[in-house]
């Protein structure tokens, strides 16, 4: 198990470093979109595809034109940052930042009295975040390397985490809550988007190492996945909006679907 935990973590710092070094947007057809005719049509990479594939999944053009173009991967499932009612002064953590969008969205929404950390594991990533925040300018913004199952964050420290089609890729998702838990001040937040399934993903895809650097291979039934948040101990855990992603038949399900989820929690 550990072994196999250890093989996941190789492959998906191996391909978000990929992507960080080349700029290029997508971890797998099935994860980088609504599942609807019109995301069909999109660009197939680039810049342009980055954009489309943000704006697909809930971003608004201003939000776009807000943060470097170097920020926009086209990676996430979700908009957190619009979710997730940010409030001037407030410490937002942002698990697995990758190249910093959802951090220097957030960072606006906090201004200069709050702050915004960003962690994530692929020190190219984290490389690529900092330049970004240098070219805004964003000084309440900083990103530390680390694994969001070990947080390099002090004990009730922030008031909201958030974090953006990243916990699929941990094997060990109860320590991800946890550690979250352990970070949040009593009466913080947190705001998730991330892919789960309804239905039963075949073992062969649960065992494909580009599936799980994909987002798909590590997606936890939705049911299951509420409860591992419970289980770290939030409260009022809801999902407030979800979306069908991808095609299910690609994967080998015969039935059921992959879901795109935002949930909120409370400590």
């Amino acid at each position: 198990m550990q072994e196999h935990a250890e093989q996941v973590r190789e492959q998906v710092r191996r391909r978000y470093a990929e992507i960080a070094r080349s700029g290029t947007s997508c971890c797998a057809d099935v994860c980088c979109g609504p599942a609807d005719a019109a995301f069909a049509t999109l660009p197939a990479n680039g810049a342009a595809d980055a954009a489309a594939r943000t704006l697909a999944v809930g971003y608004s053009a201003a939000a776009l034109e807000a943060v470097p173009e170097g920020a926009v991967t086209g990676l996430g499932c979700g908009n957190p940052v619009a979710l997730a009612e940010l409030r001037p002064g407030e410490v937002v953590l942002d698990l697995g930042s990758g190249a910093g969008m959802d951090a220097l969205l957030a960072a606006r929404e906090v201004g200069e009295q709050g702050r915004v950390i960003g962690v994530d594991m692929t020190p190219e990533m984290i490389e690529r975040a900092r330049a970004n925040a240098r070219e805004v300018g964003a000084a309440n913004v900083e990103f530390r390397l680390g694994e969001i199952e070990h947080l390099p964050v002090a004990d009730a420290s922030v008031d909201i985490v958030m974090s953006n089609c990243v916990i699929n890729l941990v094997t060990d998702k109860l320590a991800v809550f946890r550690e979250a838990f352990r970070v949040l001040r009593p009466g913080g937040r947190l705001m998730i988007s991330d892919l789960v399934v309804e239905g039963e993903l075949p073992e062969a895809a649960r065992q494909d190492l580009e599936a799980w650097a994909g987002c798909i291979a590590g997606a936890l039934e939705k049911g299951e996945y509420i409860e591992t948040i419970r289980r770290a101990g939030f409260r009022d855990v809801e999902v407030v909006s979800e979306q069908t992603y991808g095609d299910p038949a690609s994967l080998g399900m015969e039935s059921g679907r992959i879901v795109s989820v935002q949930v909120k929690a409370a400590k």
